[in-house]
């Protein structure tokens, strides 16, 4: 999951180092940030983290195409789409 440190990093590049809730630019000068804006993305990226616990193992579809199993392959696609839709993209 995506937490706030690695979100304000990717909103704010010229941040180097955080110590708290406090960004720092290659200086050392305060930089400040949008804690709103932060959040909001942090949220926006919940879904990847949820899907990633949910999706069915990947030596589910390998085994499937090793034995030539359209059924276990086509499971494992479903599976997969179902996580995506109970976790879409926001």
């Amino acid at each position: 999951m995506i937490n706030i440190t690695e979100a304000i990093y990717k909103l704010y590049p010229q941040v180097l180092r955080t110590s708290g809730d406090v960004a720092y630019d290659a200086d050392g000068n305060e930089v400040a940030y949008d804690k709103a804006a932060v959040q909001a993305y942090v949220d926006a990226h919940a879904y990847i983290s949820k899907r990633a616990a949910e999706y069915p193992p990947i030596t589910d579809y390998l085994d499937g195409v090793v034995k030539g199993d359209q059924a276990q392959i086509d499971k494992y696609i479903a599976d997969c789409l179902a996580v995506k839709a109970k976790y879409p993209k926001q």
